[in-house]
């Protein structure tokens, strides 16, 4: 592990970013009864200039994955692409507007206990990471996190209801799972160090299955 990216990295973190996407032979999934939904992984820079990303804890009352860990994201419209709705969710929840020339590429496909498909598509946000605005019925909090955070080992579990591991990222002093704990993983295995790997094997704790 132990990749460092600093303040000099974000001249060309978008660079490497979209080439290693670019490179990168993702892996979709048919809907197969299952909604497609999208999340976005947004690169900028914190206020020390740190190339960072964006999470968020979602609100204790939402009706569904209450109080977790997440990217902003949710469920595609009628018609929308990942993309288009990737961009229209970080707008809705955290009130980052991007245009469409700000997509870098995408990640593969997750899907979800819950029934989706999910697809993480990979921003560029630049300086505007740092100016949110929550949208209080959805988000608790927003988290503008360096990317050195990521330099993690990620944990994991066996459980009783799956013959799949558990992953766990160790980030924010607590446990990231899947979903976002995944495409989390792949982001950083592939655009910090190069690695193409998968991890639709990875299973959510039994807490995020409804």
């Amino acid at each position: 592990m132990h990749v460092k990216v600093t303040r000099d990295d974000m001249v060309d973190l978008r660079t490497r970013a979209t080439a290693a996407l670019a490179g990168f032979p993702r892996q979709g999934l048919p809907a197969a009864g299952r909604r497609l939904a999208a999340v976005a992984v947004a690169l900028g820079e914190d206020a020390q200039g740190r190339p960072s990303f964006l999470l968020t804890r979602r609100a204790a009352r939402m009706r569904t994955h209450a109080g977790q860990w997440a990217l902003p994201g949710g469920r595609a419209e009628d018609g929308e692409d990942a993309a288009t709705a990737a961009l229209r969710e970080l707008a809705e929840e955290v009130g980052v507007e991007l245009p469409a020339e700000e997509v870098l590429g995408t990640l593969d496909d997750y899907a979800t206990r819950s029934g989706f498909v999910m697809t993480p598509v990979v921003l560029w946000a630049g300086s505007r990471l740092q100016v949110t605005s929550p949208e209080a019925r959805e988000v608790a909090s927003v988290h503008v996190v360096p990317l050195d955070e990521l330099d993690v080992r990620p944990r994991f579990l066996t459980i009783p209801e799956s013959d799949r591991p558990v992953i766990q990222l160790p980030l924010l002093g607590s446990l990231i799972h899947a979903p976002t704990g995944a495409i989390l993983y792949q982001f950083a295995e592939l655009v910090l160090r190069g690695r193409h790997t998968r991890v639709a094997e990875f299973e959510q704790p039994v807490f995020a299955w409804r």
